[in-house]
């Protein structure tokens, strides 16, 4: 019997506030940073990629992306406006070697069964197929998370999680390859932005649609008590000698293609034709 992921997301509530958010001009500093990163990757590749699939992100950054690089527009799927297919990402209708390439930005982080979605997209990749996507790491947004915690630990004798939690790079290598991809990579782009102070970027996350919607949130609001402590506790630990705070942000990329008999693959064990011992032999060590 298949085990059914837990619901970790609200996804009606994160669609509803996403909605919201890009209807009033939703921040797009970081959409732009992955966009860019996007072009920059694909313009090392020496494909066409003819057939191409944008999944679930929300704006045409990245479909602007893969022209810039100079490969066909990709269709855009997903449940946002401006989507030429309405599919949701944990369950795609695309048929087994639908694409070449699907590239995803900003949106995985927010599914409630990652190696699922990872299964599904190898499906619709076609032999030697790449899979390119960007999401929030599992840094993002430390600071915040400590503060709140602490100072709702403090006042209330408990803590509720009020920022939702990012997957770590180090796991999505292993469920790449879990889902049959070949030649898992990933890495991180990490960086650090400043604000006037912890107001500035709840609000900042809460125009962007980005603010708790983990189902296992507390309902009740949180107390005002709770916010000033929380943002005293951000600036003494967080604040430069100007006043102004950093947040950490951490960008996770992940790659993996459709396998294919053309793919390079580790050499079978025992086919090596020289012994390490012998290739060691005369070699010391620096004094």
């Amino acid at each position: 019997m298949t085990a059914v992921p837990p619901l970790v997301f609200d996804r009606r509530l994160l669609r509803e506030r996403l909605r919201r958010a890009l209807a009033h001009g939703a921040p797009d500093f970081l959409m732009t940073r992955a966009a860019e990163d996007l072009a920059d990757r694909l313009a090392t590749i020496k494909r066409a990629f003819p057939r191409a699939l944008d999944l679930g992100t929300p704006t045409p950054h990245f479909v602007q992306a893969v022209v810039a690089a100079g490969r066909p527009a990709p269709l855009r799927a997903g449940l946002f406006a401006g989507a030429n297919i309405v599919a949701d990402e944990e369950a795609l209708p695309f048929a087994d070697g639908s694409f070449d390439l699907i590239v995803s930005g900003m949106a995985l982080q927010w599914v409630n069964d990652l190696p699922g979605v990872f299964a599904q997209v190898r499906r619709a990749l076609a032999p030697d197929g790449l899979f390119l996507a960007c999401m929030p790491g599992g840094a993002s947004l430390v600071e915040l998370r400590v503060a709140l915690a602490q100072a709702e630990e403090e006042i209330t004798g408990g803590a509720s999680p009020r920022v939702s939690p990012f997957v770590d790079v180090r796991d999505l290598g292993g469920l790449l390859q879990r889902a049959g991809f070949s030649l898992p990579v990933t890495d991180v782009d990490s960086f650090m932005l400043r604000y006037e102070s912890m107001f500035a970027l709840c609000d900042e996350l809460r125009a962007m649609g980005a603010a708790n919607a983990l189902t296992q949130r507390s309902r009740r609001p949180l107390r005002r008590g709770v916010f000033l402590r929380a943002a005293k506790i951000y600036a003494e630990k967080c604040s430069d000698p100007d006043g102004r705070v950093r947040a950490s942000f951490e960008l996770v990329w992940l790659a993996g293609w459709a396998p294919h008999e053309s793919q390079q693959k580790p050499l079978a064990p025992g086919s090596a034709k020289m012994r390490l011992a012998d290739a060691l032999k005369g070699w010391k060590p620096p004094e």
